[in-house]
């Protein structure tokens, strides 16, 4: 059932994939390579509400919302807008439950789903094709082995997410020419045991690092207490800009575009961050960046995953589930502030960076 190819090139796809933000990025890598391919096709995209809103406003895909807070009544509204259509296939590229029990509404004789591995909550109950089983790959070639399943040919990655003038307008108030704009989104999304997030006292000498070099830091993120709170520690004296919740993310995209680098966790904003060609030093310890890092950005991570299986599950890495995740609090604190300054440093080139002082 796997390394399926179509008999003729098709004119009508879905494409499933609700959430997270990080997931839909690498989603859209997959439908640019297939328009590349057959810019002729007709997608349907079903998407979570939520990243609706970096992405509905691409004009050259349909766009259809899964409200998840309306229960039941999202597939209703699903089932609704896409009415008695049909499509020559559908892309599964969402294996939860609560996405698996859309793949029924969706009118294609093939429902292209993950090989029996990584096909989660039963998926291949709810699907008739697979793609090709595969061990090791990055978040990002595992969703494209969709589109190699169904006889797209390699071209270049490309995102192109709209950005309306006004966001760039607001992006560009934080711009200065004289001082780099960092961007650090310093908090993962608030899960039980999530474990994702650095201390702020690292943050807080990482910022002030930044700044004697000439930066102007700018802190982003949800409108959580926990993100607040690390917003208003790390902004304390005026070292940072403080537009935790403030912004939307149109308005993040717009500033992850006009910067010269982003510092996050495993989260969302690195993935926004690749998609718009901007360097990013990711934080990681707690899950695997050869999974989940930032895709084109591997050489600045600050990789203590190894250093974590080993110590706080006694395994190397080889020897762990792929993408197994360190649920420990203090994982995290393997990294430590001169691993990461050191990678601004040599990032900028220590020589030519404004405001150096040494």
């Amino acid at each position: 059932m796997s390394d399926l190819i179509l008999k003729s090139q098709p004119k009508k796809i879905c494409v499933i994939r609700l959430s997270a933000i990080g997931d839909t990025c690498h989603a859209l890598a997959v439908v640019r390579r297939i328009q590349d391919n057959w810019p002729e096709a007709k997608i349907t995209w079903i998407i979570g509400r939520t990243e609706a809103r970096l992405l509905a406003d691409i004009p050259d895909i349909e766009f259809i919302i899964f409200d998840k807070s309306k229960g039941h009544g999202a597939y209703n509204d699903v089932r609704h807008a896409l009415g008695d259509r049909t499509f020559d296939v559908a892309l599964c590229m969402h294996a939860s439950m609560r996405v698996n029990l859309l793949y029924p509404s969706i009118r294609a004789p093939i429902r292209l789903g993950f090989d029996r591995k990584r096909a989660k909550d039963f998926q291949w109950l709810f699907t008739n094709r697979r793609v090709a089983a595969a061990h090791g790959e990055h978040a990002l070639e595992a969703m494209m082995s969709f589109a190699s399943a169904i006889g797209v040919t390699p071209q270049p990655i490309r995102w192109n997410i709209p950005l309306a003038d006004e966001d760039r307008k607001f992006a560009a108030d934080y711009c200065n020419a004289s001082k780099p704009l960092i961007i650090i989104s310093p908090c993962s999304s608030n899960r039980s045991r999530n474990f994702r997030n650095w201390s702020i006292e690292n943050y807080t000498a990482t910022i002030k690092h930044l700044v004697s070099r000439g930066c102007r830091v700018v802190l982003t993120g949800g409108p959580s207490e926990l993100e607040k709170e690390y917003g208003a520690a790390l902004s304390a004296g005026g070292i940072a800009d403080d537009l935790v919740g403030r912004t939307s993310l149109k308005q993040l995209a717009a500033l992850i575009d006009a910067a010269e680098l982003v510092i996050c966790p495993d989260s969302g904003p690195a993935h926004m961050a690749t998609a718009f060609s901007t360097p990013v030093l990711g934080l990681y310890a707690t899950s695997n960046p050869d999974r989940t890092g930032p895709f084109a950005s591997r050489e600045l991570t600050a990789n203590r995953y190894p250093d974590a299986a080993e110590k706080y599950l006694g395994k190397p890495v080889a020897d762990l589930r792929w993408g197994q995740r360190v649920r420990h609090p203090d994982a995290m604190d393997l990294i430590t502030v001169d691993e990461v300054i050191g990678k601004i440093d040599r990032h900028f080139d220590i020589d030519s960076m404004p405001g150096d002082t040494r």
